[in-house]
């Protein structure tokens, strides 16, 4: 707990003097309210990222110091994270670094995360056996795609206050609890460091909104979630690849399920953003309470109180996730659940009747 709350300390007091000094980085506020995915109506700055980034090398650093064996890994995590990193933070402060260079520089992340750290998908288990994967030329880019991936869908679901970092927080919790019960203390140590650095950051985002993630922190953690639970899962073999599949499932698959809308049912670019994710549909057509869209409170209220149903939402994978973190068809049977809720919960909205139990109506 020591590197939860070293983290936690560091990005909270870190984040509070992004927040006061806001007026010496005007280039980070985001002042745009009129785009398809925006839902604020005051200016924010968007380099929460950068604390986040700040708060775990000084944790990483500490923790070199008190557990000098991890200081070669701790270091090349660091190293290849900051790479991911990168690219977000400069698009937070220029608006001028594409989707594509991003995607890029994540998966030049994830190929150093495979020559530094050893962090390749080697195997893929199935219910009575496993399939090893020897050959580079197969497990360098599926692990390049897989981490990459991760670390764009967390940037994908960042759309509302606290809405990624608590999802990010749960499932690094999940990490830390499977590496403690394989005494894996490289993976426990690090993603407690990154959840501590989350949960500092998140008093300040949660619920007003005070400060954003940005692309540099939501590419930064989406990276490290990644990379953690493949390193874990390698590992380890007792723990199955399937463990990490549904423990991710969330931002995976509504990466994909997004690819798959802009592409096919809507014919544009997958590049292209746009208003219907399930976290944008929940709050515009099932978060009904409050009076007046662009009313700044009461946008900032459905803000808030959107960000809860998804927080629900993602604890159908992580909890059988973290339960049965090493009964490989358990976790199987239990994705196929997840992706079937997922489909069934967004046509329903979609055709105006989401479910009864989700709907609450506006307060008089």
């Amino acid at each position: 707990m020591f590197s939860f709350l070293l983290s936690f300390i560091a990005s909270a007091l870190l984040t509070l003097l992004v927040i006061k000094e806001a007026r010496l980085h005007g280039p980070a506020l985001d002042t745009n309210f009129d785009g398809v995915q925006k839902v604020h109506a005051h200016h924010v700055a968007r380099i929460g990222g950068l604390p986040i980034f700040v708060a775990v090398a000084l944790s990483s650093a500490i923790s070199i110091w008190r557990v000098p064996v991890l200081s070669d890994l701790l270091l090349s995590l660091l190293a290849c994270a900051a790479v991911a990193f990168a690219g977000g933070i400069v698009e937070d402060y220029t608006g001028r670094v594409s989707a594509t260079r991003r995607l890029l520089l994540t998966m030049t992340a994830a190929t150093l995360g495979y020559f530094l750290l050893d962090a390749r998908i080697d195997r893929l288990d199935w219910a009575f056996s496993a399939w090893a994967l020897p050959y580079m030329w197969i497990t360098l880019p599926l692990t390049v795609l897989a981490v990459a991936g991760i670390a764009n869908a967390v940037n994908i679901i960042d759309g509302f206050n606290g809405l990624a970092s608590v999802v990010c927080i749960c499932m690094l919790l999940s990490l830390g609890y499977v590496a403690l019960q394989v005494n894996d203390m490289f993976v426990l140590i690090a993603a407690l460091m990154v959840a501590g650095a989350t949960a500092g950051f998140l008093i300040w985002n949660y619920p007003v909104g005070l400060i954003f993630l940005g692309d540099g922190g939501a590419y930064f953690i989406g990276f490290m979630l990644g990379e953690l639970a493949l390193l874990l899962v390698m590992r380890n073999p007792q723990v199955s690849t399937w463990y990490a599949a549904l423990l991710l499932i969330y931002p995976a698959f509504e990466t994909m399920f997004s690819v798959y809308r802009r592409m096919f049912v809507r014919g544009k670019s997958p590049a292209v953003p746009d208003g219907i994710h399930l976290h944008s549909l929940i709050f515009r057509r099932v978060v009904q309470w409050a009076v007046g869209r662009k009313e700044a409170r009461a946008l900032i209220r459905r803000n808030s109180m959107t960000s809860p149903y998804l927080w629900l939402f993602s604890l159908m994978a992580v909890i059988p996730a973290t339960v049965f973190w090493r009964h490989t068809w358990v976790l199987m049977v239990s994705c196929l659940l997840f992706i079937g809720c997922y489909i069934w919960i967004y046509v329903r909205i979609v055709r105006f009747r989401a479910p009864r139990w989700m709907i609450r109506h506006k307060k008089h």
